[in-house]
């Protein structure tokens, strides 16, 4: 297969998925790693996809974008997992907290498993499945109802009533994009109504998120910046954004990721 040909399969499914894996391509096109790596350093110095750790997924555009959840869980893969190690830590057994849907607390759904006697309320299908399958007796997994968006959030009127009458400990929130005016946002205007619900609800507010959230902002505020109790994001943070959430939000803690730096593995 030319290398044409290659690239052409690589947008197509790109535009269908939202994502793809360097290995899985490796597969389907009978070729080599390498070769797999060049077709997307070609797409990508194209505007056709953007790399991520293992792989590409579609351009991240307007205010209104909303990836899948596949095409984010394939984004910023080790900082996720370092900022969800350092979250992990503010749980205390015992409490009631919330997990907002996306991929970052998806991933610190699994930093949970050895904290006993929890509650845990969320808005994902995919958090919840992670909590259950711990197998844990002492845990109480409180799934809302709502309205499924691309994201595997489920939102609307239903998730919103359902928050309104809880109060949590902590409630570990994951977001779009961040900036200094327009604070914590989201794409989804359903999304940002259900998310509010659950900043409402919190004791505390920590907020999961990795440096190229940064300068990022969806059509919608979910809060301000000085509404974060606790901000956990990674060292790859700039050294202006540093300075304005160091004085807006509560505490800024900086996860270290090994190996910083590569773009793909």
């Amino acid at each position: 297969m030319l290398a044409r040909q290659r690239q052409a399969v690589i947008i197509e499914e790109v535009r269908r998925t939202g994502a793809v894996r360097v290995s899985d391509l490796v597969v389907r096109l009978g070729v080599s790693d390498m070769t797999v790596r060049r077709d997307l350093d070609v797409l990508a110095s194209r505007g056709l996809v953007e790399k991520v750790y293992g792989g590409a997924t579609s351009v991240v555009g307007r205010s209104t974008d909303e990836p899948g959840f596949e095409a984010k869980s394939v984004r910023q893969l080790p900082e996720k997992e370092a900022i969800a190690a350092l979250a992990a830590n503010l749980v205390r057994p015992g409490t009631a907290i919330g997990l907002s849907a996306g991929t970052t607390t998806w991933t610190l759904a699994r930093f949970l498993d050895d904290i006993p006697d929890l509650t845990v309320v969320t808005n994902s299908i995919r958090v919840a499945d992670v909590l259950q399958q711990s197998g844990r007796t002492d845990r109480t997994v409180v799934l809302t109802g709502g309205v499924r968006t691309p994201s595997d959030a489920l939102v609307g009127p239903v998730a919103v009533q359902a928050l309104r009458s809880l109060h949590l400990d902590v409630v570990f929130l994951g977001v779009h994009g961040m900036a200094e005016r327009s604070g914590f946002t989201t794409p989804n205007l359903n999304e940002s109504e259900t998310d509010r619900a659950l900043v409402d609800a919190a004791g505390r507010v920590v907020v999961v998120a990795d440096h190229t959230k940064w300068g990022t902002v969806g059509i919608s505020t979910i809060a301000d910046l000085d509404e974060a109790h606790v901000l956990v994001t990674d060292e790859g943070l700039p050294d202006d954004a540093r300075a304005v959430l160091t004085e807006q939000v509560g505490e800024l803690v900086l996860a270290h990721v090994p190996g910083s730096g590569e773009e793909l593995a």
